[in-house]
């Protein structure tokens, strides 16, 4: 079952259009990588799914779970299961780990009328998940990434992702700026995610991070549009080849 479906999609940033007719398709279990030169509107099409304000959609349609992803703000999409792990974690000083995660386990119980958590419960998930992430427990006291490593933020990112269960992750670049130690315990966490009632949309850069999350497919982003889609293969040639092969 097609979990994401965006069809024809024209993005314009601040006068600038990014995306021409953009197709993707991801169905529920799968895995999609989305490989790309800079400024070909990898980043523009996870901002544009997450509701980030700033961006006009001129033609196309973008459905989610049978619903018109486009018209629900981006609360109402992280309540029904859209996460967005962003390329650059923001700080946040003055608001802890902890109570930063609590808030947001509350907040989705809350829109779907579950019962809270028990926060005892909570906090032994929490740290149990940090764990797992090579994540002192005491970073929980911290405000929300301050003062955090670049590998740190990328990390939190996942713990995030972990607590929250969504069922569309998109992972912005979450490989960037990661040593390789980093990079396992992120794509482990990761991999501990995915599901058959869940999807990964994963933009990267790097062919490395898919030799740990394996992709049921590779599309090629260029110029606003998706190129070139195939399996894993198709990234190990653009390690080779790079891009001009591809892009004019």
């Amino acid at each position: 079952m097609s979990l994401l479906e965006v069809r024809g999609l024209e993005v314009e940033v601040a006068g600038k259009k990014i995306l021409n007719g953009l197709n993707l398709t991801v169905a529920e279990g799968e895995v999609h990588a989305i490989m790309g030169p800079n400024g070909s509107g990898k980043s523009t099409l996870a901002n544009v799914l997450s509701g980030k304000p700033g961006y006009t959609i001129l033609e196309g349609e973008v459905t989610y779970d049978g619903k018109d992803l486009t018209a629900l703000e981006p609360h109402e999409r992280a309540h029904d299961g859209v996460f967005l792990a962003f390329q650059y974690p923001v700080e946040i000083p003055g608001v802890s780990n902890m109570e930063f995660l609590k808030t947001c386990i509350d907040s989705l119980a809350h829109a779907r009328d579950l019962e809270q958590p028990n926060a005892a419960s909570l906090i032994k998930q929490v740290r149990e998940l940090a764990g797992s992430l090579d994540l002192n427990p005491e970073f929980l006291k911290r405000g929300v990434n301050e003062g955090f490593s670049g590998g740190e933020k990328k990390r939190n990112e996942i713990l995030q992702l972990l607590l929250m269960d969504p069922r569309l992750a998109i992972l912005d670049e979450t490989d960037s700026g990661l040593d390789i130690d980093a990079l396992q315990v992120v794509a482990k966490g990761v991999n501990r995610y995915k599901g058959s009632a869940n999807a990964v949309v994963l933009i990267t850069h790097y062919q490395r991070l898919l030799d740990h999350i394996v992709p049921d497919v590779v599309h090629v982003l260029a110029n606003g549009q998706i190129i070139q889609s195939g399996d894993k293969s198709l990234a190990l040639e653009l390690e080779e080849k790079g891009y001009s092969w591809l892009v004019g």
